[in-house]
């Protein structure tokens, strides 16, 4: 009888280009495992992905039946689709074609079978494989050489992120691969996937001093579409909107016809939850295929929801005006533009500001995990049922971590602050003549800081944006 085997693969690159680790986590039959793990010194994270399938299936007798997991688009798509048209040019114009036909080849006369997982989803196997993309790339710093096999499962030591990648890009983690040709330019991380991250500075509101608060009862409203869900505000609240949003969707690629099936979104005003927020299901007009995978929402279940034409008046009457905050902002921004431009309305980004949590995030913690599941684990946010991503459920859990990554002293007292100049000097602050403190850097910071842009003038070859 014909041997299955499980392999979850993943590769890993600290710059891109630059050092760089794939591993391979094969779980066979008898459920015994076997890890493999190597790195190189000079490479891209698509090749790193390339070489993890390639020495996981090399690792299988050729007899058996492989089930193969894979956080990356770029090799799932490419092995499975995009192959055959690379084959009838002839490679031409393919990034890796070398790593590409040594696949093709050692997939000839197998029994394969390729699947899509989302990375840093806290699925096992491939938290696993990820560990071991990351040992490799150490392992290859430590040896001087590419490593080929290991049982160890050390997870990595956090790098300099901000040094190796001073512009945001993160091509090392959490994105779509900056190499894939059938991607534009334009297309953002999923917790899949590469963003163009924007350094976000949130400023701390202060509550309003003569804000009132009333007590009521929560009500839920119908809106025009008798299943588009509103629910009315409990707390009295005044000064301006801010909504956590969430979408789900059929796919990654809104340029290629991917729809928004979902949309939630919650209200917060002065860093209190008003308890108003929207719900919407939305018929895609299309199969959501592998995507019920992540969100369980079915075609059947679709069927007699409304289009998005049908509810696009008012949910962007909804939204229009708020500061959006949302995790990889970009992904949920570039669908809800692109289907209120369908439905005639404009881009929604053109009457709402936009705040990124996972840009906050990176810039936060730089070199570590941040998706919304890492970040609740981080902050100690509850944890609720996340078998399946939904839009509302997403967007209550990122208002606990935005509130968290924020937190602090909500109000400031400028004049307790400031009752001496002793005090001031001492403490290293400086209060402006507007009644703003100002928090000196100490001289151990200063030498931290000259340190780091000295590092980065030795790396890059040019002075960094903080360089003096």
């Amino acid at each position: 009888m014909t041997e299955t085997i499980t392999l979850y693969v993943d590769g890993a690159c600290r710059g891109n280009p630059g050092l760089g680790g794939w591993g391979a986590y094969l779980i066979y039959a008898d459920q015994s495992e076997q890890k493999l793990c190597g790195g190189e010194h000079d490479t891209t994270n698509n090749r790193m992905e390339l070489t993890a399938a390639i020495e996981g299936i090399r690792a299988c007798p050729k007899d058996a039946k492989l089930i193969m997991w894979t956080d990356s688009t770029y090799v799932q798509k490419g092995i499975t689709e995009w192959i055959v048209g690379w084959k009838k040019k002839n490679w031409k114009g393919v990034k890796n074609p070398d790593l590409w036909q040594t696949l093709d080849q050692l997939c000839q006369g197998r029994d394969i079978e390729w699947h899509w997982v989302k990375g840093h989803a806290g699925h096992a196997g491939n938290e696993m494989a990820d560990q071991l993309a990351n040992l490799g790339a150490d392992q290859t710093t430590q040896a001087n050489s590419t490593i080929t096999s290991t049982t160890q499962t050390t997870p990595a030591a956090e790098q300099d992120w901000l040094l190796d990648d001073p512009f945001g890009f993160d091509l090392a983690e959490d994105a779509f691969d900056a190499e894939d040709e059938f991607e534009p330019e334009t297309e953002t991380e999923t917790e899949t996937e590469t963003e163009t991250e924007t350094e976000t500075e949130t400023e701390t509101k202060t509550e309003t001093e003569n804000e009132t608060e009333t007590e009521t009862e929560p009500k839920t409203t119908l809106a025009i579409h008798p299943m588009i869900v509103m629910t009315e505000a409990k707390l009295d609240l005044h000064g301006p909107r801010q909504l956590i949003l969430d979408t789900e969707t059929t796919g990654f690629y809104f340029q290629d016809g991917d729809r928004i099936v979902e949309v939630g979104a919650i209200e917060m005003i002065n860093r209190k939850l008003t308890g108003r927020s929207i719900h919407i299901y939305i018929n895609p007009e299309k199969p959501v295929g592998e995507s019920e995978n992540i969100h369980g929402i079915s075609d059947e279940f679709l069927q007699d929801k409304p289009k998005y034409a049908e509810i696009a008046d008012v949910l962007y009457d909804y939204l229009k005006g708020a500061e959006i905050i949302a995790h990889n902002a970009t992904f949920d921004m570039n669908f809800l533009d692109m289907e209120f431009e369908r439905a005639g309305l404009g881009k929604l980004s053109k009457v709402c500001s936009v705040t990124d949590t996972l840009a906050m995030a990176k810039a936060k913690h730089p070199g570590q995990k941040n998706s919304l599941d890492a970040l609740v684990r981080r902050y100690e946010i509850p944890e609720r049922d996340r078998t399946f991503h939904g839009a509302l459920l997403d967007a209550e859990i990122l208002a606990d971590v935005y509130l968290a990554m924020t937190g602090g002293q909500v109000s400031f007292d400028i004049e307790a602050l400031s009752h001496s100049e002793e005090y001031n000097a001492g403490g290293g602050r400086v209060v402006e003549g507007d009644g703003l403190a100002v928090i000196l850097p100490s001289a151990e910071e200063l030498q931290q800081h000259e340190n780091w842009v000295n590092k980065y003038l030795e790396k890059h070859g040019e002075n960094c944006l903080f360089a003096k």
